[in-house]
């Protein structure tokens, strides 16, 4: 922060402000070429904002690897879940960790 003032921070917060608004657009392809190459820019310079789409990033790379069809979980089994949920409920017993 030494040697920028008080103005050039303000500004650049406004900009910061600004991106994170555009941050899910871009990486998504959905706003034009001039904006995207402000958005390029301010992600060259600016280390949270930078942070904040790799973050963004890596949440779409890792839905983009799941798979397509959900697993599926047999009706006995699913049954049983919904009996010890049931159970836990009524007999005011928290939850186990892997039962959530």
């Amino acid at each position: 922060m030494a040697g920028r003032s008080f103005l050039e921070s303000l500004r650049e917060m406004k900009t910061c402000h600004e991106m994170g608004k555009w941050l899910q657009n871009y990486l998504d392809g959905e706003i034009d070429s001039a904006t995207a190459d402000q958005v390029r820019d301010h992600l060259v310079t600016c280390v949270k904002c930078g942070m904040e789409f790799e973050t963004y990033r890596r949440i779409v790379e890792s839905l983009d690897e799941r798979p397509s069809t959900p697993a599926v979980i047999s009706d006995d089994v699913a049954v049983a879940r919904l009996r010890r949920f049931a159970e836990n409920l009524t007999m005011g017993n928290p939850l186990d960790e892997d039962e959530q």
